[in-house]
């Protein structure tokens, strides 16, 4: 594996700590054993982490809102950091993110949760500023990146989006356009990455996630986006490998196989077999 130009991440590696489709009930000392394990040098990105006083849907998710919070990411942090890693907070509203070590945070902006619901024109039925048109279904949601990218920086926010998915019946009758729409402006406000879920992925409910074949592509996205474009979507090493060499993206990222192969980019820069 060779280098890329994004900080200290390795080259088509992004790994989620802890992927959230799985373990619910994961606590401080399993996300530290996790992170203590890790054995390369890449972009993590957290769990969704919720926002204090704002309704949250599943139980045992991770807050970033109290000083034990605080307290108890601190040493996930270090732990990464301590294989010459970054690590950037995926929240759902945007919390003390500067207070306690994370490089960076990406804003979780995917599978129909809020800031999709504004995105998506089948369950955006707003008829104000924030609703109808493309240009107004966009306005919350980078607003939220201006934000964010204000207090902390462009160069350190990064969003997750998924134009072409349905989950929770949150769909738009032109994902392409609206997917283009979105990173066309994210250019504007120069942020350091976009995150975006293939289109082949179909999540038939938070814990089953789908793989099908798909006549749509990101690649258009990636062709307009100016900054580091990732693409998840239950890649395999080959296929991850082919998306790198054929650009479609500038970084893959791996969430499941990590839960069962911490050593994951090793493995596969020898071929070797993965645990399932």
């Amino acid at each position: 594996m060779v280098g890329f130009g994004f900080g200290a991440i390795e080259n088509g590696t992004v790994v989620k700590l802890k992927d959230f489709h799985d373990r619910w009930s994961w606590g401080r000392e399993e996300m530290r054993y996790s992170a203590r394990n890790l054995v390369f040098s890449g972009l993590v990105t957290s769990v969704w982490s919720h926002f204090g006083g704002i309704p949250y849907r599943y139980p045992d998710t991770p807050g970033i809102y109290t000083e034990e919070h605080v307290e108890a990411w601190k040493p996930i942090v270090s732990a990464v950091h301590a294989k010459g890693g970054i690590i950037f907070c995926q929240i759902w509203h945007a919390g003390w993110v500067s207070h306690y070590g994370f490089d960076g945070v990406e804003i979780h902006g995917a599978n129909g949760y809020l800031i999709e619901q504004f995105l998506k024109d089948k369950v955006n039925d707003r008829n104000d500023e924030y609703g109808g048109n493309l240009k107004n279904r966009c306005c919350f949601p980078l607003q939220v990146v201006k934000a964010v990218a204000d207090e902390i920086g462009q160069d350190r926010v990064g969003i997750k989006l998924s134009p072409f998915t349905e989950t929770a019946n949150a769909i738009d009758s032109n994902p392409k356009a609206l997917g283009l729409y979105m990173v066309k402006l994210l250019n504007k406000l120069e942020i350091l990455y976009c995150h975006m879920v293939e289109p082949r992925i179909w999540m038939k409910d938070v814990s089953t996630v789908m793989v099908s074949e798909d006549k749509h592509s990101l690649k258009p996205m990636r062709n307009a986006f100016k900054g580091t474009f990732i693409v998840v979507g239950a890649y395999s090493r080959e296929e991850g490998n082919e998306a790198i060499a054929n650009g479609h993206a500038d970084l893959v990222a791996y969430a499941r196989w990590f839960l069962a192969n911490p050593d994951l980019p090793r493995r596969f820069e020898i071929n070797a077999p993965l645990n399932m």
